[in-house]
């Protein structure tokens, strides 16, 4: 099914105008045959004027069934007994044909996700609307899909909740109403299979052995290091899935990503205990480094001479304080070294 345009259908005033006319008319018609006839007038005559105006003014409101009014960035898919007829785009006052109807699958789908915002109206306004088709219009604007919050396991099994917030907009409405049975539900059940597609694929942390990417090759990608590149890969996996029904997929962006319920507090621990164990590496990495360089700058110097045991003394006591904790409480000797 491809999209066709309907041009030069903007002349809803022009038959606003001439069907109020044909009624007024057809009043008048109907008025001036029954003048007549009371007057003794020509029978055959008034009983046309009177036949011709009745039957206009049964009929001469048709045509205001075909008027159609459009705001901007909106559309309407128009068909003729069930065959789709085109669609009108753009903002303006249209006719159309008044046999003709406005097909939206989706008008009263409502999901989470701008322009679904229920609203209350006024009674000659809803009456309005409601004889317009309001209820079958096509929003052609940029819509942000805020899909819930799921839990789904990475690739290391670990189960994470995460949320995605997805900009579309339609950009062909034959497509979305014909091609899939509801846009907006088709939308928001591909926008959760593609999450799941690609969050399986990440760790949640950088893991060691991981490949992420798919050429074989371990790389550092994670969940939560590589959010662009996820989220890029996630807008690709939707837009494979919804180009048939004539959606274009702008961006998807990452709202939400924590570890499960059952596992954070574990997974905090494991944490907390990498960086205390990172932490004291790079301590003892520096504490080693300097009592090298002191035992270096002794030798060199020729300040003290000491024998292994000493040595080996001198750097326990070193490596104590300084990779202690706390403060250290040093004891004064002041006897004989030996």
């Amino acid at each position: 099914m491809t999209e066709k345009i309907l041009e030069n259908k903007k002349n809803g005033m022009t038959v606003l105008l001439l069907s109020i006319l044909g009624l007024i008319a057809a009043i008048a018609l109907f008025v001036c045959g029954g003048i007549g006839l009371d007057n003794g007038g020509d029978g055959i005559l008034c009983g046309i004027l009177l036949g011709v105006g009745l039957v206009w003014f049964c009929i001469g409101w048709i045509p205001l069934l075909g008027l159609r009014i459009l705001k901007p960035q909106e559309a309407l898919v128009i068909t003729l007994f069930g065959k789709y007829v085109g669609t009108i785009k753009g903002e303006g006052f249209y006719a159309v044909n008044p046999f003709s109807s406005s097909v939206n699958p989706a008008a009263k789908t409502k999901l989470n996700q701008s322009g679904d915002v229920n609203t209350v109206e006024a009674p000659v306004a809803a009456a309005a609307n409601a004889m317009v088709g309001v209820d079958k219009k096509i929003s052609l604007k940029i819509m942000t899909l805020n899909n819930n919050k799921q839990k789904i396991n990475d690739c290391l099994g670990n189960p994470v909740e995460i949320g995605i917030a997805v900009t579309w907009r339609i950009v062909d409405t034959a497509k979305a109403v014909f091609n899939v049975d509801n846009y907006k539900e088709f939308l928001s059940l591909q926008c959760d299979a593609s999450l799941r597609n690609i969050v399986r694929l990440y760790p949640y942390d950088v893991a060691p052995g991981i490949d992420t990417t798919g050429d074989g090759v371990a790389d550092d990608g994670s969940l939560r290091g590589s959010s662009d590149i996820v989220a890029s890969r996630i807008r690709d996996e939707i837009q494979t899935k919804v180009a048939d029904a004539g959606i274009e997929i702008i961006e998807a962006r990452i709202t939400y990503l924590a570890y499960a319920t059952e596992i954070a507090a574990v997974m905090l621990q494991r944490q907390q205990a990498s960086a205390i164990i990172d932490a004291r590496k790079m301590i003892v990495d520096g504490a080693v480094g300097m009592v090298e360089m002191a035992l270096e700058r002794l030798s060199q110097n020729d300040t003290v001479t000491l024998d292994e045991e000493r040595k080996a003394a001198m750097v326990s006591n070193l490596l104590v304080v300084l990779c202690g904790n706390k403060d250290a409480q040093p004891i004064v000797n002041s006897g004989s070294l030996y």
